[in-house]
């Protein structure tokens, strides 16, 4: 099958999204739209994660889909390596650079997609599409089922809120290290499980997009429209089980994946089938080393933090200068991720110009 310029758009797209949201020049001065919801709800930060955690899932039925005949354990040794490696670099992000190995945090973004992929990759060598469809909806029922449904620790059940709801009880023994909220944590391990049926529904968009009976623009137009039913379905749960990404909800799920199959079915329209991809190198340079680019942008902030004028790093001299002259204070936090974003694309096109792509 001839490789979709579309999927590495979008997850070189997306790959920047992360970048963009995770560097402002302050945390004090973000837009609104570049901060996750405070707690329901959702932003369009809050779909950078489940996007890529999307990509992924449509990644492992492309690159998984000729060895579902003949398994063998070389297939789950690379499997595990690349779990291990990804997880691995999770851990050193967040060790990153004090390595205060007394107070690491285990989970994390990496650490995440590295489960993701771990458990995705299982799931698609060992069920067919029906039976990854019918697990994904199981594995969302339950999760809804036991969030809204079961009483914990005395507290009543449907309880959401903040540190207190069955997920982050169930962290609470089962994460080890600290945990980002003190008391509970996005990535947490519970929340994992519907994390995983994001991937699930990469596999399933795969799937179609592997069907060699429809044509390209059959592709288009079926993702497309189950990604609007998925949608709809996300807002009607919404009522009674809110779309929320600190704990993952169900809704979440279907929200983000309806999106994310939309967005796709665009991306493949305007590039596999209308043929414009003279403006698509930026996203192509992210795609083609996207786990390389998000584990350097963790490391490279590190140089602008050194205090080398006026006794300040050259990001808090950005921010002062910018806001010395009179610019709106978020303005030049968000000048400041685009700048930032722009010096990690500058690495990474160095890598893509002698075609060197890092094989994780």
């Amino acid at each position: 099958m001839k490789r979709l310029l579309s999927l590495d758009f979008f997850r070189g797209i997306t790959i920047a999204g992360m970048i963009i949201v995770n560097d402002p020049g302050s945390w004090s001065y973000v837009y609104a739209p570049l901060r996750h919801a405070e707690w329901n709800g959702a932003t369009p930060t809050d779909l950078v994660f489940p996007f890529f955690l999307f990509i992924v899932g449509v990644s492992i039925t492309l690159s998984l889909g000729n060895f579902k005949e003949k398994i063998t354990a070389s297939i789950y040794l690379k499997i595990i390596k690349r779990t291990i490696i990804i997880f691995a670099l999770g851990v050193f992000l967040a060790l990153f650079p004090d390595f205060d190995f007394s107070n690491v945090r285990i989970v994390g973004v990496l650490q995440r997609i590295a489960l993701v992929y771990l458990i995705c990759s299982i799931i698609f060598l060992h069920f067919n599409y029906k039976s990854q469809l019918i697990l994904g909806s199981c594995l969302l029922l339950v999760y809804w089922i036991i969030m809204m449904y079961i009483p914990f620790n005395g507290n009543p059940a449907g309880t959401l809120e903040p540190g207190v709801n069955f997920a982050a009880w169930i962290d609470s023994f089962i994460v080890p290290g600290r945990m980002y909220q003190g008391t509970w944590d996005p990535e947490g391990l519970f929340s994992t499980i519907p994390a995983v049926v994001t991937g699930i529904s990469g596999m399933i968009c795969g799937n179609i997009i592997k069907n060699n009976v429809y044509s390209n623009l059959e592709k288009i137009i079926k993702i497309f429209f189950w990604g609007s039913i998925i949608l709809i379905i996300s807002h009607f749960w919404d009522y009674i089980f809110p779309i929320n990404k600190h704990i993952w909800t169900s809704s979440y799920v279907l929200y983000s994946s309806g999106l994310a199959m939309i967005t796709l079915a665009m991306s493949m329209w305007v590039i596999d089938e209308k043929k414009y991809t003279s403006n698509i190198k930026f996203g192509l340079v992210f795609g083609s080393n996207a786990i390389a680019a998000y584990v350097l942008h963790g490391i490279v902030w590190r140089l602008f933090q050194f205090p080398i004028i006026g006794g300040v790093g050259f990001q808090k001299f950005w921010m002062n200068t910018g806001i010395k002259i009179g610019l709106p204070a978020e303005f030049v936090s968000l000048d400041w991720a685009l700048f930032y974003t722009i010096v990690i694309y500058i690495i990474i096109y160095q890598l893509y110009k002698r075609k060197i792509f890092i094989k994780i």
